[in-house]
């Protein structure tokens, strides 16, 4: 969630299947149920592999989901299962509320400051500001995060207290090496 920012409920609701790794230059996230603006129902869209999703993504495949014995071939099949069973043996949906605790705990136990702070909600704070420190603009930011206004997006982004200083020192650094280039 803090790599591609996604919500809590469209991580519960992904299947192995809305992996698809032959997509773009990371593989890509299919949303299928995307939260829809003012009641329109869910919105679909399909969320890039970047920021090292796809490396986690791999890692996660790899060495931990098959340790929920379920059928990775079963259509269907959650991307993130859980220990409780369906009827018919195969593995759950994790839910929301497995997934913000989970968060609570890790966060608890490895960040102690941060523990009645850190939420699934401030992740997708957290990867909105991430992707637009690393370059990302504002509109890419805002296909990832699946937002229909850009004025939403823009309210995700905090920006560090330094941020208007490093831009002009950029600036300037930037038009000096353009003026050498011009006398030199």
């Amino acid at each position: 969630m803090s790599q591609v920012g996604l919500r809590v409920s469209e991580a519960c609701k992904l299947d192995l299947a809305d992996i698809k790794w032959d997509l773009g230059r990371f593989g890509k996230l299919h949303v299928r149920h995307g939260k829809g603006a003012r009641g329109s129902g869910p919105r679909e869209r399909m969320v890039p592999l970047i920021n090292g999703a796809d490396r986690t993504l791999r890692w996660f495949i790899e060495d931990v989901w098959g340790q929920f014995d379920d059928d990775h071939t079963r259509p269907g099949a959650p991307l993130f299962p859980s220990e409780r069973r369906n009827t018919d043996g195969s593995s759950r949906r994790v839910s929301d509320d497995a997934l913000r605790n989970g968060l609570a705990a890790a966060a608890g136990a490895h960040l102690p400051g941060w523990a009645d702070t850190l939420t699934p909600h401030v992740l997708r704070h957290f990867c909105a500001s991430e992707l637009y420190l690393g370059g990302l603009d504002l509109l890419g930011i805002q296909a990832v995060l699946g937002h229909s206004w850009i004025a939403t997006t823009m309210r995700y982004i905090h920006v560090q207290q330094t941020r208007v200083e490093d831009a002009w020192v950029s600036g300037q650094q930037r038009a000096a090496k353009r003026l050498e280039g011009l006398i030199g």
